[in-house]
C-alpha cells in the first residue's frame, strides 16, 4: 500500500518540483505556445481573408468573363451580318454586270446583224439589179432590132434624166 500512499516528505518534494516546472512554463513556454498559436490563428484568419477576397476576385473576373463573351457573340454575330449583307450586295453587282455585258453583247449582235442583213439587202439589190439590167437589156436588143429604135430610146431617156423630178 505504500505506493497508493506516497510519503509526506516525496509529496512536498513532488509539489515543489511541480510548482517550479509551472512557474518556469508560465514564464517562459507557455507565452511561446500562446504566442505561437495566435500567429497560427492569425495566419489562417488571414488565409480565410484572402480566400473570401479570391473568391470574390473569381466572381469579378467570371462576371468580366460573361461580358466579354456576350460582347465577342455580339461582334460576331454583328460581322455575320455585314458579311452577309456585303455577299447580298456583290452578288447584286456581279448579277447587274452580267445584265449590263449581256445586254452591251445583245446590243452588239443586233447592230452585227443589221448591218449584215443591209450588206445581205445591198447584195440582194444589187444582184436584182443586174439581172434586171440582163432582162431589160435582153428585152431591148429583141425590141430594138435597128439603129434608129436604138437613137430614139436613147434621147428620150436623156430627155426623162434631165427633167427635173416633181
Amino acid at each position: 500500500m505504500d505506493l497508493l500512499m506516497p510519503d509526506s516528505g516525496l509529496l512536498f518534494w513532488m509539489l515543489l518540483s511541480f510548482g517550479i516546472l509551472f512557474l518556469i512554463l508560465a514564464r517562459y513556454g507557455w507565452p511561446v505556445i500562446t504566442g505561437a498559436v495566435e500567429r497560427r490563428n492569425e495566419r489562417i484568419a488571414k488565409a480565410l481573408s484572402d480566400a473570401a477576397a479570391a473568391r470574390q476576385l473569381l466572381a469579378t473576373l467570371k462576371q468580366q468573363e460573361e461580358k466579354i463573351l456576350q460582347q465577342s457573340r455580339d461582334e460576331q454575330t454583328k460581322m455575320i451580318e455585314q458579311t452577309a449583307a456585303m455577299r447580298k450586295e456583290l452578288l447584286e453587282q456581279a448579277r447587274e454586270a452580267a445584265r449590263e455585258e449581256s445586254r452591251l453583247a445583245l446590243e452588239h449582235a443586233r447592230t452585227q446583224i443589221e448591218k449584215e442583213r443591209e450588206i445581205a439587202f445591198q447584195e440582194v439589190r444589187s444582184y436584182v439589179a443586174s439581172l434586171s439590167l440582163e432582162v431589160a437589156e435582153k428585152v431591148l436588143r429583141e425590141q430594138l432590132d435597128s439603129d434608129i429604135r436604138h437613137l430614139e430610146l436613147i434621147n428620150r431617156m436623156v430627155d426623162e434624166s434631165l427633167k427635173p423630178r416633181a
